[in-house]
C-alpha cells in the first residue's frame, strides 16, 4: 500500500522532479547545499512571536518545502483547527507550535520524499480576545489586532525590513480605556489556560517598564488570557506623573471646573498629565474677576476623605497635576473659599441635597 501511494505521488510530481534528475540517491546531500542564487518564495514573517506561541484558528502560516514548489505556499488554520496539506490531508495545527507543525509535516512527507527540508513560519497572527478586569476605565473583553505590518516584502532581490508588533499587555490595557489612577501596575496578573487544562498566573510589573524607559516585561498575550489590574495600596511607590505620561494611561481624564472666576464652568476632558491651569484653560480660562491666588483643588482620596488644596496661580507657576475626578474651584475676587464654598457652588447643579460626596459621584461611569 505504501509503495502504491509513493508511485502515485512520484507520478504527480514527475514534471517538477525533471530538473532534479541528477539528485537520485544523493538527494539528501544536494538539499543540504542550497543555491542562494536561486529565487526562493518568501512570505512576511512575525519576528517578535515567541517560539512557544500556540497556533489556533485564524493563524496564517507559510510552509516552504525546499526544492518542491508543489508543497510550498500560504496556509490558514481553519475554524476546526486543521490545515489542509497536499498528500497529507487535514493536519491538526491548533494547539501546536510552529516547530511542532514543521516536524509533523516533515515526518508525513518522509513517505513520499527523501529527507524533505521543511520550514514553517507565521505570517499573520489570529485576532486575540482577552478579558480585562480591575482598575481600568472600560473593563471587559477586548479584541486586539495581533499583527501590524508596516511593509510587506516578497522580492528576494530587494529586501525591506518589516516593522511588526504583537498583542501585548500594555496594548490590552489601552484597549480597555487605560488604567485608573488607583491601579497597582507593579503586580498585574495575567491568567493563562495552558494545554492539558492547567492554569498559569503570571505577575507582570509594568512599573519597571515605565520607570526604566521600556526595558521591563511587556508580556505577549495569547487568545483567552484574563487580565486583572489590582487596586494600589496607599503607600505604593509609583510616580503618578510618570504613569500619566505613559502609553497605558487613558487618553483623557474628566475634571470639573467650577466657580465664578472661570469663563465656561463645567466638566472638561484633558490629558492625564495636565496641570490645574491646563484644566482651567480647557474651561475657557479665567475671567477678569478670577482670584487666581485663591484657586482650590478638591480631590477624593483613596481613604474616602475629601482633600482640599490651595493653588496659587497668580505667580504663573503651576506644578499641580490633576487626576481623574478632581474638582477645581476658581472663585471671584473677594470670596472666602473652602469646602462649604465648593458645596454652595455646586448646589445649582446637584440640587438642595448636593452633599460634597455627590460631587465625585458625577464622575461614576454609567
Amino acid at each position: 500500500m505504501k509503495l502504491d501511494k509513493r508511485s502515485i505521488a512520484l507520478l504527480s510530481l514527475s514534471a517538477a522532479l525533471a530538473h532534479n534528475c541528477l539528485w537520485g540517491l544523493g538527494l539528501a546531500k544536494a538539499q543540504q547545499s542550497t543555491d542562494f542564487n536561486t529565487p526562493v518564495t518568501e512570505f512576511p514573517a512575525v519576528p517578535q512571536t515567541p517560539g512557544n506561541y500556540i497556533l489556533g484558528a485564524g493563524d496564517q502560516i507559510a510552509v516552504v518545502v525546499f526544492g518542491y514548489e508543489e508543497f510550498t505556499g500560504a496556509r490558514v488554520v481553519l475554524p476546526d483547527g486543521t490545515m489542509p496539506f497536499p498528500f497529507l490531508g487535514s493536519i491538526q495545527a491548533a494547539g501546536k507550535t510552529v516547530d511542532d507543525l514543521s516536524n509533523e509535516i516533515t515526518q508525513g512527507l518522509n513517505a513520499y520524499l527523501v529527507n524533505p527540508v521543511v520550514n514553517v513560519s507565521l505570517t499573520a497572527l489570529r485576532p486575540v480576545v482577552v478579558d480585562v478586569a480591575g482598575e481600568v476605565y472600560r473593563p471587559g473583553p477586548v479584541q486586539l489586532s495581533s499583527l501590524t505590518t508596516a511593509e510587506t516584502q516578497l522580492n528576494v532581490d530587494a529586501r525591506i525590513t518589516q516593522a511588526t508588533t504583537t498583542p501585548t499587555l500594555s496594548s490590552a490595557l489601552v484597549a480597555a480605556g487605560g488604567i485608573r489612577r488607583t491601579a497597582d501596575i507593579t503586580s498585574v496578573i495575567v491568567r493563562r489556560q495552558l494545554p492539558g487544562g492547567e492554569v498559569q498566573d503570571i505577575s507582570v510589573n509594568l512599573w519597571d517598564s515605565i520607570s526604566n524607559a521600556g526595558q521591563g516585561n511587556n508580556l505577549v498575550l495569547r487568545d483567552g488570557d484574563a487580565i486583572f489590574v489590582p487596586r494600589a495600596l496607599a503607600d505604593a511607590e509609583i510616580d503618578p506623573a510618570l504613569v500619566a505620561s505613559s502609553s497605558i494611561a487613558p487618553d483623557n481624564v474628566r475634571v470639573r471646573v467650577i466657580g465664578e472666576g472661570v469663563v465656561q464652568p463645567g466638566e472638561v476632558q484633558v490629558q492625564p498629565n495636565s496641570s490645574v491651569s491646563g484644566a482651567i484653560a480647557a474651561a475657557g480660562g479665567p475671567n477678569a474677576d478670577a482670584a487666581l491666588g485663591e484657586v482650590r483643588l478638591v480631590r477624593l482620596a483613596e481613604n474616602g476623605q475629601v482633600e482640599e488644596q490651595k493653588v496659587d496661580l497668580s505667580s504663573l507657576v503651576d506644578t499641580y497635576q490633576i487626576q481623574d475626578g478632581d474638582v477645581i474651584l476658581v472663585p471671584k475676587k473677594g470670596y472666602l473659599v473652602g469646602i462649604d464654598t465648593v458645596g454652595r457652588a455646586l448646589t445649582p447643579l446637584l440640587g438642595p441635597f448636593g452633599a460634597i460626596i455627590n460631587l465625585f459621584n458625577l464622575f461614576d461611569d454609567n
